[in-house]
């Protein structure tokens, strides 16, 4: 078989990687020299602990085994098992924890609620106040600037894979075949648009002006290298809100009693921080929904992030080396996983994982293959 991938982000170049190690014959193609977008713009994270319980949570814990096991095949990607830790202040955020540790799914998430010392004991890093922490094993890192390079490196061992940057796809040409800006032509057994948060033009030919999904932008930022090892991914109480995992009577007491402060709730705030390779931190983000997005980032989402890590580690932030802004798509319907459509014979769309493309995006992948018959 023979199948054509258009787009070299996460989703893409996973697809990709499906198709070659199943023996089929790949030509991937990307409108970029490289890939720009969420792809690269993100926190790393395969984060298991937040997915919603069913379908969202067996797509992320089958993502998280693959991403373990092409990690083996590819140590560039970065892969650890690094795990989470939330802490928590009050009882009301310990109450949200509790509940979550209580759901019937929280061992295969591995939650677990720790005292301050054990949570420390975890990741020495966290030397600020705090009354408990929501610990989950399950949790894990990759290299979010140089994963596709190295998946993209390794497919090119393969002598079925070819890779064609700076070509912009511009039409499905009858079945199974599409037409680039070069005017070359590639045909196909079938044809896989990753397009990522490219919403417009040929993909809105395709599938219409009613597609479910929307974009959503958000600002991040890293840090020069923190001196020591920060063991796990960190999040705040924040997240609590933000991912559906920890929706619950003590949520909703959560939102009542104790809202967020208002630059966090204006901008739809949660901390998440990784420790990257280079020992910088990557941290972040808000969320903005409304069309026009704003064309710059905002220094009060900074500085609140900025106070959030400070009292979490007890000390100084080091010095931000880089801030950035990034678009995700993201289907209308939280709760799909997905928007997988059939635009054309042969010609699929695969698009809108919203947040969640870093960490599923291997198991999107095995499920187009599964479903397409590779």
């Amino acid at each position: 078989m023979r199948v054509i991938v258009v787009g070299a982000g996460v989703v893409g170049t996973m697809h990709a990687w499906h198709a070659v190690n199943r023996g089929h014959e790949v030509v991937q193609i990307e409108r970029e020299t490289e890939a720009r977008g969420a792809s690269l713009r993100n926190f790393g994270q395969i984060w298991v602990s937040g997915r919603a319980g069913g379908e969202e949570l067996e797509t992320a814990l089958r993502a998280r085994e693959l991403w373990e096991e092409i990690g083996g095949r590819v140590p560039a990607l970065g892969f650890r098992p690094n795990g989470s830790l939330t802490p928590l202040r009050g009882d009301l955020e310990r109450a949200v924890a509790e509940a979550a540790v209580a759901r019937p799914d929280a061992a295969a998430r591995g939650h677990k609620l720790l005292t301050p010392g054990e949570a420390r004991a975890v990741n020495p890093a966290l030397r600020g106040d705090f009354d408990a922490a929501l610990y989950c094993e399950r949790d894990a890192a990759v290299e979010p600037r140089t994963a596709q390079l190295a998946l993209r490196a390794e497919l090119g061992k393969s002598p079925k894979y070819t890779f064609l940057p700076g070509r912009e796809v511009r039409d499905v040409v009858g079945e199974r075949a599409v037409r680039d800006d070069h005017g070359d032509t590639h045909t196909g057994d079938v044809v896989v648009l990753c397009t990522g948060a490219w919403l417009g033009g040929l993909v809105r030919e395709l599938a219409g002006p009613d597609l479910p999904v929307r974009r959503v932008r958000l600002q991040m930022m890293q840090t020069d290298p923190l001196g020591e090892p920060l063991t796990t991914s960190v999040a705040d109480a924040d997240s609590f809100r933000y991912y559906p995992a920890y929706g619950s009577p003590a949520l909703d007491e959560l939102n009542a009693r104790q809202p967020q402060p208002a630059t966090a709730a204006e901008h739809r705030m949660q901390l998440l921080m990784v420790q990257r390779a280079d020992g910088g931190l990557t941290i972040g983000d808000t969320h903005e929904y409304e069309h026009p997005f704003a064309f710059d980032t905002l220094e009060d989402p900074y500085e609140h992030l900025t106070g959030v890590v400070e009292s979490l580690l007890g000390r100084p932030l080091p010095r931000i080396r880089r801030r950035w802004a990034g678009v995700y798509a993201q289907c209308t319907d939280t709760s799909r996983v997905v928007h997988r459509q059939r635009v054309r014979d042969g010609v699929w769309l695969v698009t809108g994982p919203g947040g969640r493309g870093m960490t599923c995006s291997p198991a999107i992948a095995e499920t187009t293959a599964n479903e397409l018959g590779w």
